[in-house]
């Protein structure tokens, strides 16, 4: 197929294994070797991909892998607790997964603050998510600006990704943190479907924040699942067992409209697909192929 990058300028198409394992939900994929899944990103046109599970946390190894595929290492989430622990224990593990990132040629670090998160248990609604008082908003901004500055030292970027179940989640809680925190520092990973979720228009949002955005997930959403969605009960993981997310093309969001406002603007990052689902009821290869196709179609030639 046709997976060549010069239709789409400098943007890069990769592809996440929680297509195939989750990691907030191991058993959905727990089958899928980390061997087939990086095949499959390969089989399907992807150039890239992120951290999971199942990824070796030795750079030689992970390289080796990568290399075999011939994939490239993106980016990788990481969870940041400024909140809750002390922030000298917080700075250093970002400062360990930086350097773990720069060695294995990464350019970005998906940090999400996860203090209080209700996104990975099964048995908390959505409506149980945390609320950051002043003062924990003030450390929260100190600190990832601290975090960012480690990251420029390693040539590493800080992408904050906002997400459901989070302290930044909403529209405002979004906004709070871009304008408080140091563009120098710190900037966004956008992901479409959260922010969808969150009651936010993904082309309106990406198209006022293009000069913070340097790292983007592309998730689409199941009207149908997402209009189901109850948040005073719902919990983040009982909406995905339901497949209220998919991958772009299968779903509500305007993708053709997104791209088209990110060549325009000349975003030279990686676009990551996402898609939280089932492995069992949706073949990964086979969405990891339409999200592709589909996202050739639409790429301005």
């Amino acid at each position: 197929m046709n997976g060549n990058s010069e239709n789409i300028h400098n943007i890069r198409f990769g592809i996440a294994p929680i297509n195939w394992n989750n990691d907030d939900l191991p058993e959905l994929g727990s089958g899928y070797s980390l061997e087939r899944i990086l095949s499959e990103m390969n089989q399907a046109g992807y150039e890239g991909t992120e951290l999971g599970n199942k990824f070796p946390n030795e750079v030689s190894a992970l390289s080796e892998l990568l290399n075999t595929f011939n994939l490239k290492l993106a980016s990788s989430w990481h969870s940041t607790y400024f909140v809750l622990n002390e922030q000298e224990n917080e700075l250093k593990n970002v400062e360990e997964k930086v350097s773990f990132l720069k060695e294995a040629n990464a350019e970005v670090i998906n940090i999400a603050e996860c203090s209080g998160s209700v996104h990975s248990d099964i048995n908390k609604s959505l409506a149980a998510k945390p609320i950051l008082s002043d003062p924990d908003w003030e450390l929260l901004i100190g600190s990832l600006n601290i975090a960012g500055e480690i990251c420029n030292d390693y040539g590493i970027r800080l992408a904050y990704h906002h997400h459901m179940g989070t302290c930044i989640q909403t529209n405002e809680e979004i906004k709070r943190l871009l304008k408080f925190t140091d563009p120098n520092y710190v900037n966004l990973c956008v992901d479409t479907g959260h922010l969808y979720y969150a009651g936010i228009d993904p082309v309106e949002f990406i198209e006022n924040n293009l000069e913070r955005i340097v790292h983007v997930h592309f998730k689409d959403v199941r009207k149908e699942e997402f209009n189901k969605y109850d948040s005073s009960s719902d919990s983040f993981l009982k909406t995905i067992l339901s497949g209220i997310f998919t991958v772009p093309g299968d779903g509500c969001i305007d993708f053709s409209s997104i791209v088209k406002i990110l060549q325009q603007n000349h975003y030279n990052g990686w676009i990551i697909v996402e898609a939280e689902q089932d492995p069992d009821k949706a073949d990964p290869l086979h969405y990891a192929i339409s999200s592709r196709n589909y996202l050739n179609s639409i790429s301005i030639n």
